[in-house]
């Protein structure tokens, strides 16, 4: 099986290193606008070859489009126009707005609209792992839209990487999403901005900072390019809990105000319970 991955970052390199791995594709076939990015990906042994977008989808039996998500929905109807029997799926951390696009195309049943839940604050092809998928969970959208031969596929490509699989609609992943992962990016650029703004002393940040500090702002390290167009793509779903988020923080905020120990015992214990689900 050959593979044509479009955008040979951190989740399109670590596809191709892990079905390399595997030994699920006879060869990588890269796509990439980055001149730098071809030539570390050919160097690292993640794609065999580039080519141009028009010649990999010829020269594949799959393709992976893992680039920004305001790209993949630009290339995605460029793409459908090129396919046949070829399958593409996509990487990426929004579904609605993809899926909106591949439906006013009458090739959409060879698109299968996927997120592999998984991803590091790291961004390009000398960030791509080998083993980035194992037992993470991938979800698949709207698939009562995709054609058989092509949703059966992908649920095996992403089986046999190790992943378990998730059926949902597109936009309930959306909403999902912006709880689970979208929120965790934006708090922890927050969170940087202010210690940057606050603490003018670089050396103290690095002195100072705990295992706590680190993991809470490890996210800020990542990708604008990526997380810009993810978060205007989810823009609604992001301010809901935005929204939310920001009404929690007023109560710890005002039970130091008020001096009120009881209260913030209350709010901590209560975000204990999510133990109850991450342990």
């Amino acid at each position: 099986m050959r593979l044509a991955v479009i955008g040979i970052g951190l989740m399109g390199g670590s596809l191709a290193l892990s079905l390399k791995k595997k030994g699920i594709v006879s060869k990588v076939i890269g796509v990439d606008q980055n001149i730098d990015h071809q030539k570390q990906a050919l160097q690292l042994g993640i794609v065999d070859e580039v080519m141009s977008l028009e010649d990999a989808i010829a020269a594949s039996d799959i393709i992976a489009l893992a680039t920004p998500v305001n790209v993949a929905e630009k290339l995605l109807p460029t793409i459908l126009n090129l396919v046949n029997k070829q399958v593409v799926f996509d990487l990426g951390s929004t579904k609605e707005s993809i899926v909106n696009v591949a439906n006013t195309h009458s090739n959409k049943g060879r698109f299968v609209p996927t997120h592999p839940m998984w991803g590091t604050e790291f961004s390009g092809p000398a960030a791509a792992q080998s083993d980035a998928f194992i037992d993470k969970a991938t979800v698949i959208c709207n698939k009562t839209q995709i054609d058989p031969d092509a949703l059966l596929r992908i649920e095996q490509l992403y089986e046999q990487l190790g992943m378990h699989i998730l059926y949902m609609d597109a936009i309930k992943h959306d909403i999902h999403v912006a709880y689970v992962s979208h929120i965790s990016h934006i708090t922890s650029f927050a969170l940087a901005n202010t210690v940057l703004e606050k603490e003018k002393e670089s050396n103290a940040i690095f002195e100072l900072a705990s295992g706590g500090f680190e993991s809470t702002v490890r996210l800020a390290k990542s990708n604008a390019e990526m997380w810009v167009p993810i978060f205007m793509q989810n823009k609604e779903n992001v301010l809901d809990v935005l929204n939310e988020h920001i009404s929690q923080l007023r109560k710890f905020k005002a039970s130091l105000e008020k001096e009120n120990p009881d209260y913030l015992l209350e709010l901590i214990q209560n975000a204990n319970k999510i133990k109850r689900i991450l342990k």
